[in-house]
Protein backbone atom coordinates (compact mmCIF):
# COMPACT_ATOMS: atom_id res chain seq x y z
CA UNK A 1 0.00 0.00 0.00
CA UNK A 2 1.13 3.53 -0.79
CA UNK A 3 -0.21 6.18 1.59
CA UNK A 4 0.05 9.77 0.36
CA UNK A 5 0.17 12.57 2.93
CA UNK A 6 -1.10 15.90 1.69
CA UNK A 7 -2.13 19.32 2.88
CA UNK A 8 -5.62 20.78 2.37
CA UNK A 9 -4.97 24.24 0.84
CA UNK A 10 -8.09 25.87 2.28
CA UNK A 11 -7.29 25.02 5.90
CA UNK A 12 -3.63 23.96 5.96
CA UNK A 13 -4.67 20.75 7.72
CA UNK A 14 -2.95 17.48 6.85
CA UNK A 15 -4.75 14.45 5.48
CA UNK A 16 -3.93 11.22 3.68
CA UNK A 17 -5.01 9.21 0.67
CA UNK A 18 -4.37 5.70 -0.64
CA UNK A 19 -2.61 5.55 -4.00
CA UNK A 20 -3.23 3.04 -6.77
CA UNK A 21 -0.91 4.03 -9.57
CA UNK A 22 -1.17 7.80 -9.86
CA UNK A 23 -4.76 7.97 -8.57
CA UNK A 24 -5.65 8.50 -4.92
CA UNK A 25 -8.72 7.71 -2.82
CA UNK A 26 -8.89 10.36 -0.08
CA UNK A 27 -9.42 9.84 3.64
CA UNK A 28 -12.86 11.43 3.31
CA UNK A 29 -13.82 8.91 0.62
CA UNK A 30 -12.46 6.07 2.72
CA UNK A 31 -14.67 7.23 5.57
CA UNK A 32 -17.81 8.07 3.61
CA UNK A 33 -17.77 5.29 1.02
CA UNK A 34 -15.42 2.76 2.57
CA UNK A 35 -16.58 2.87 6.17
CA UNK A 36 -13.21 3.73 7.68
CA UNK A 37 -13.97 5.11 11.14
CA UNK A 38 -12.04 8.27 11.87
CA UNK A 39 -12.94 11.87 12.60
CA UNK A 40 -12.28 14.97 10.53
CA UNK A 41 -9.84 16.20 13.17
CA UNK A 42 -7.65 13.11 12.90
CA UNK A 43 -6.86 12.58 9.26
CA UNK A 44 -3.07 12.63 9.17
CA UNK A 45 -0.77 9.65 8.74
CA UNK A 46 0.67 9.94 12.24
CA UNK A 47 -2.77 9.29 13.71
CA UNK A 48 -3.27 6.45 11.25
CA UNK A 49 -0.20 4.61 12.52
CA UNK A 50 -1.47 4.78 16.10
CA UNK A 51 -4.80 3.17 15.13
CA UNK A 52 -5.04 -0.51 16.08
CA UNK A 53 -4.99 -2.72 12.99
CA UNK A 54 -4.75 0.32 10.72
CA UNK A 55 -3.17 -1.48 7.80
CA UNK A 56 -5.83 -4.16 7.29
CA UNK A 57 -8.66 -1.75 8.08
CA UNK A 58 -7.35 0.73 5.54
CA UNK A 59 -7.05 -1.95 2.86
CA UNK A 60 -10.60 -3.09 3.53
CA UNK A 61 -11.94 0.47 3.46
CA UNK A 62 -10.15 1.13 0.19
CA UNK A 63 -11.63 -2.01 -1.40
CA UNK A 64 -15.14 -1.03 -0.23
CA UNK A 65 -14.75 2.52 -1.50
CA UNK A 66 -13.72 1.29 -4.94
CA UNK A 67 -16.60 -1.21 -4.99
CA UNK A 68 -19.00 1.61 -4.10
CA UNK A 69 -17.78 3.67 -7.04
CA UNK A 70 -15.29 6.05 -5.44
CA UNK A 71 -13.21 7.80 -8.10
CA UNK A 72 -9.54 8.50 -7.54
CA UNK A 73 -7.92 11.91 -7.94
CA UNK A 74 -4.62 12.38 -9.79
CA UNK A 75 -1.66 12.50 -7.42
CA UNK A 76 -0.55 15.74 -9.06
CA UNK A 77 -3.71 17.48 -7.80
CA UNK A 78 -2.57 17.22 -4.16
CA UNK A 79 -0.28 19.52 -2.20
CA UNK A 80 2.37 17.20 -0.71
CA UNK A 81 2.95 17.00 3.02
CA UNK A 82 5.74 15.09 4.72
CA UNK A 83 4.70 11.47 5.23
CA UNK A 84 5.34 12.00 8.95
CA UNK A 85 5.29 15.70 9.82
CA UNK A 86 5.88 15.65 13.57
CA UNK A 87 7.67 12.44 14.55
CA UNK A 88 8.39 12.03 18.24
CA UNK A 89 11.87 10.83 17.36
CA UNK A 90 14.13 11.04 14.32
CA UNK A 91 17.11 8.73 14.75
CA UNK A 92 19.80 9.16 12.09
CA UNK A 93 22.69 6.86 11.27
CA UNK A 94 26.10 8.21 10.34
CA UNK A 95 28.85 6.50 8.31
CA UNK A 96 26.63 3.62 7.18
CA UNK A 97 27.87 3.23 3.58
CA UNK A 98 31.35 1.95 2.80
CA UNK A 99 32.00 4.54 0.07
CA UNK A 100 30.94 7.42 2.32
CA UNK A 101 33.35 6.22 4.99
CA UNK A 102 36.14 5.94 2.39
CA UNK A 103 35.56 9.32 0.73
CA UNK A 104 36.02 11.02 4.09
CA UNK A 105 39.28 9.19 4.74
CA UNK A 106 37.94 7.60 7.87
CA UNK A 107 37.52 4.18 9.42
CA UNK A 108 34.00 2.93 9.90
CA UNK A 109 32.71 2.88 13.49
CA UNK A 110 32.64 -0.45 15.32
CA UNK A 111 28.89 -0.11 15.88
CA UNK A 112 26.14 2.07 14.37
CA UNK A 113 26.79 5.78 14.86
CA UNK A 114 23.46 7.36 15.78
CA UNK A 115 22.41 10.95 16.29
CA UNK A 116 19.13 12.85 16.40
CA UNK A 117 17.18 15.42 14.48
CA UNK A 118 14.11 17.24 15.76
CA UNK A 119 10.70 17.59 14.11
CA UNK A 120 11.41 21.26 13.33
CA UNK A 121 13.79 19.98 10.64
CA UNK A 122 11.02 18.17 8.73
CA UNK A 123 9.72 19.70 5.50
CA UNK A 124 7.72 18.24 2.63
CA UNK A 125 8.64 17.54 -0.96
CA UNK A 126 8.69 20.92 -2.73
CA UNK A 127 9.12 23.05 0.39
CA UNK A 128 12.19 25.25 0.74
CA UNK A 129 15.41 24.33 2.49
CA UNK A 130 16.53 27.49 4.30
CA UNK A 131 20.24 28.26 3.93
CA UNK A 132 21.21 29.79 7.30
CA UNK A 133 23.31 32.92 7.03
CA UNK A 134 25.93 31.50 9.43
CA UNK A 135 27.10 28.55 7.29
CA UNK A 136 29.10 28.45 4.07
CA UNK A 137 29.11 24.64 3.73
CA UNK A 138 25.52 23.41 3.36
CA UNK A 139 25.44 19.82 2.10
CA UNK A 140 22.96 17.12 1.05
CA UNK A 141 22.63 13.43 1.98
CA UNK A 142 20.29 11.09 0.10
CA UNK A 143 18.86 8.48 2.47
CA UNK A 144 16.24 5.77 2.90
CA UNK A 145 13.94 6.43 5.85
CA UNK A 146 12.25 3.75 7.95
CA UNK A 147 8.94 4.57 9.67
CA UNK A 148 8.16 2.59 12.82
CA UNK A 149 4.66 1.11 12.94
CA UNK A 150 4.68 -0.80 16.23
CA UNK A 151 6.37 -0.05 19.55
CA UNK A 152 9.87 -1.52 19.60
CA UNK A 153 11.99 -2.14 22.71
CA UNK A 154 14.74 -4.77 22.82
CA UNK A 155 13.66 -6.11 19.45
CA UNK A 156 15.83 -8.81 17.89
CA UNK A 157 16.97 -8.28 14.31
CA UNK A 158 14.96 -11.29 13.12
CA UNK A 159 11.75 -9.64 14.35
CA UNK A 160 12.59 -6.05 13.43
CA UNK A 161 10.61 -5.68 10.18
CA UNK A 162 7.44 -6.66 12.08
CA UNK A 163 7.79 -3.28 13.81
CA UNK A 164 8.12 -1.28 10.59
CA UNK A 165 5.14 0.49 9.01
CA UNK A 166 6.97 1.33 5.79
CA UNK A 167 9.57 3.43 4.05
CA UNK A 168 10.08 7.02 2.97
CA UNK A 169 12.85 9.09 1.38
CA UNK A 170 14.83 11.56 3.48
CA UNK A 171 17.52 14.15 2.77
CA UNK A 172 19.83 14.78 5.72
CA UNK A 173 20.82 18.41 5.13
CA UNK A 174 24.04 19.22 6.98
CA UNK A 175 26.08 22.37 7.71
CA UNK A 176 29.53 20.83 7.42
CA UNK A 177 31.41 23.76 8.94
CA UNK A 178 29.17 23.70 12.01
CA UNK A 179 29.60 19.93 12.13
CA UNK A 180 33.34 20.47 12.31
CA UNK A 181 34.32 18.57 9.15
CA UNK A 182 37.92 19.67 8.58
CA UNK A 183 37.62 19.95 4.80
CA UNK A 184 34.73 22.40 5.21
CA UNK A 185 36.64 24.80 7.44
CA UNK A 186 38.34 27.93 6.16
CA UNK A 187 41.67 29.25 7.35
CA UNK A 188 41.51 29.98 11.06
CA UNK A 189 38.12 28.29 11.49
CA UNK A 190 37.78 25.50 14.00
CA UNK A 191 34.07 24.63 13.79
CA UNK A 192 32.12 23.86 16.92
CA UNK A 193 31.53 20.19 16.15
CA UNK A 194 27.89 20.40 17.20
CA UNK A 195 26.15 17.77 15.12
CA UNK A 196 22.74 18.70 16.50
CA UNK A 197 23.04 22.30 15.31
CA UNK A 198 24.65 21.19 12.05
CA UNK A 199 21.96 18.67 11.21
CA UNK A 200 18.76 19.68 13.00
CA UNK A 201 18.34 23.32 12.08
CA UNK A 202 14.94 24.32 10.69
CA UNK A 203 14.13 22.70 7.29
CA UNK A 204 17.13 20.33 7.42
CA UNK A 205 15.13 17.12 6.74
CA UNK A 206 13.01 16.93 3.58
CA UNK A 207 10.74 13.86 3.82
CA UNK A 208 8.82 12.34 0.91
CA UNK A 209 5.03 12.47 0.83
CA UNK A 210 4.38 8.76 0.27
CA UNK A 211 4.75 6.05 2.90
CA UNK A 212 5.25 2.70 1.14
CA UNK A 213 4.27 -0.16 3.41
CA UNK A 214 6.53 -3.14 3.99
CA UNK A 215 4.65 -5.71 1.93
CA UNK A 216 5.39 -3.64 -1.19
CA UNK A 217 9.12 -3.55 -0.42
CA UNK A 218 10.22 -7.13 0.29
CA UNK A 219 13.89 -6.23 -0.19
CA UNK A 220 14.64 -2.79 1.30
CA UNK A 221 18.28 -3.84 1.21
CA UNK A 222 18.31 -3.83 -2.61
CA UNK A 223 17.06 -0.38 -3.60
CA UNK A 224 18.88 2.03 -5.94
CA UNK A 225 19.33 5.46 -4.31
CA UNK A 226 20.30 8.68 -6.11
CA UNK A 227 20.74 12.37 -5.41
CA UNK A 228 20.94 15.28 -7.87
CA UNK A 229 21.95 18.90 -7.52
CA UNK A 230 20.22 21.34 -9.86
CA UNK A 231 22.36 24.51 -9.78
CA UNK A 232 20.60 27.85 -9.78
CA UNK A 233 23.46 29.66 -11.50
CA UNK A 234 26.62 29.01 -13.49
CA UNK A 235 27.19 27.02 -16.68
CA UNK A 236 25.00 24.11 -15.51
CA UNK A 237 22.13 26.26 -14.25
CA UNK A 238 18.88 24.31 -14.36
CA UNK A 239 20.58 21.06 -15.40
CA UNK A 240 20.41 18.15 -12.93
CA UNK A 241 23.88 16.91 -11.95
CA UNK A 242 23.96 13.38 -10.53
CA UNK A 243 25.91 13.58 -7.27
CA UNK A 244 25.08 10.35 -5.45
CA UNK A 245 24.32 6.93 -6.92
CA UNK A 246 24.38 3.74 -4.89
CA UNK A 247 22.25 0.85 -3.64
CA UNK A 248 20.98 0.17 -0.14
CA UNK A 249 22.75 -3.19 -0.37
CA UNK A 250 25.92 -1.19 0.32
CA UNK A 251 24.82 -0.21 3.82
CA UNK A 252 27.18 -1.45 6.53
CA UNK A 253 24.29 -2.12 8.94
CA UNK A 254 20.99 -3.11 7.41
CA UNK A 255 17.59 -2.13 8.80
CA UNK A 256 17.05 -5.14 11.12
CA UNK A 257 20.46 -4.60 12.73
CA UNK A 258 19.78 -0.89 13.16
CA UNK A 259 16.43 -1.49 14.83
CA UNK A 260 17.95 -4.11 17.14
CA UNK A 261 20.75 -1.72 18.13
CA UNK A 262 18.59 1.39 18.55
CA UNK A 263 15.74 -0.35 20.37
CA UNK A 264 18.18 -1.79 22.89
CA UNK A 265 18.47 1.69 24.42
CA UNK A 266 15.70 3.83 22.86
CA UNK A 267 12.05 2.82 22.77
CA UNK A 268 10.80 3.35 19.24
CA UNK A 269 7.16 4.39 18.87
CA UNK A 270 4.77 4.44 15.88
CA UNK A 271 5.65 7.35 13.62
CA UNK A 272 9.31 7.52 14.62
CA UNK A 273 11.73 7.78 11.69
CA UNK A 274 15.10 6.10 11.28
CA UNK A 275 17.17 7.76 8.55
CA UNK A 276 19.57 5.01 7.56
CA UNK A 277 22.62 6.92 6.32
CA UNK A 278 23.96 8.27 3.05
CA UNK A 279 26.22 6.84 0.36
CA UNK A 280 29.27 8.55 -1.07
CA UNK A 281 29.14 11.59 -3.34
CA UNK A 282 28.24 14.27 -0.81
CA UNK A 283 29.42 17.78 -1.54
CA UNK A 284 32.00 18.27 1.19
CA UNK A 285 34.35 15.53 -0.01
CA UNK A 286 34.38 16.54 -3.68
CA UNK A 287 37.35 18.31 -5.22
CA UNK A 288 36.55 21.13 -5.13
CA UNK A 289 33.73 20.88 -2.58
CA UNK A 290 30.20 21.49 -3.84
CA UNK A 291 27.78 23.16 -1.44
CA UNK A 292 24.13 24.14 -1.69
CA UNK A 293 23.49 27.79 -2.50
CA UNK A 294 20.27 29.85 -2.53
CA UNK A 295 18.69 29.32 -5.94
CA UNK A 296 19.77 25.67 -6.18
CA UNK A 297 17.47 22.66 -5.97
CA UNK A 298 18.30 19.23 -4.63
CA UNK A 299 16.48 16.03 -5.58
CA UNK A 300 16.66 12.64 -3.87
CA UNK A 301 15.08 9.40 -5.07
CA UNK A 302 14.94 5.83 -3.78
CA UNK A 303 13.63 3.37 -6.36
CA UNK A 304 10.19 2.04 -5.53
CA UNK A 305 9.73 4.48 -2.65
CA UNK A 306 9.62 8.00 -4.13
CA UNK A 307 11.58 11.18 -3.69
CA UNK A 308 11.91 14.78 -2.67
CA UNK A 309 12.75 17.85 -4.76
CA UNK A 310 13.41 20.99 -2.75
CA UNK A 311 14.58 24.50 -3.60
CA UNK A 312 17.20 26.24 -1.46
CA UNK A 313 16.48 29.80 -0.33
CA UNK A 314 18.34 32.31 1.82
CA UNK A 315 17.40 33.04 5.41
CA UNK A 316 16.45 36.56 4.34
CA UNK A 317 14.11 35.23 1.63
CA UNK A 318 12.53 32.86 4.14
CA UNK A 319 11.93 35.72 6.57
CA UNK A 320 10.30 37.78 3.81
CA UNK A 321 7.84 34.93 3.15
CA UNK A 322 6.64 34.78 6.75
Amino acid sequence: MRVLSHRIPETGARSFAVLVGDLAITAEQLRDEGGFDHTDALLDTYWLLETEGWHERLKEAHARAIKNGAKGRPMTSFTPAAAIQTPEKIVCVGLNYHDHVTEGGREGPARPLIFAKFANAVIADGEAIVHPSGTHALDFEAELGVVIGKRAKHVAAKDAIDHVAGYVVTNDISARDWQGVKKALGEGETGDGQWLRAKSSDTFLPVSAVLVTTEEVPHPDQLPIRGWLIPGSGPNAGKPVLMQEANTSEMIWQIPELIEYISSVITLEPGDIISTGTPGGVGVFRDPPVYLQPGDRVRVEVAGIGGTDNPVISEEAAAARR
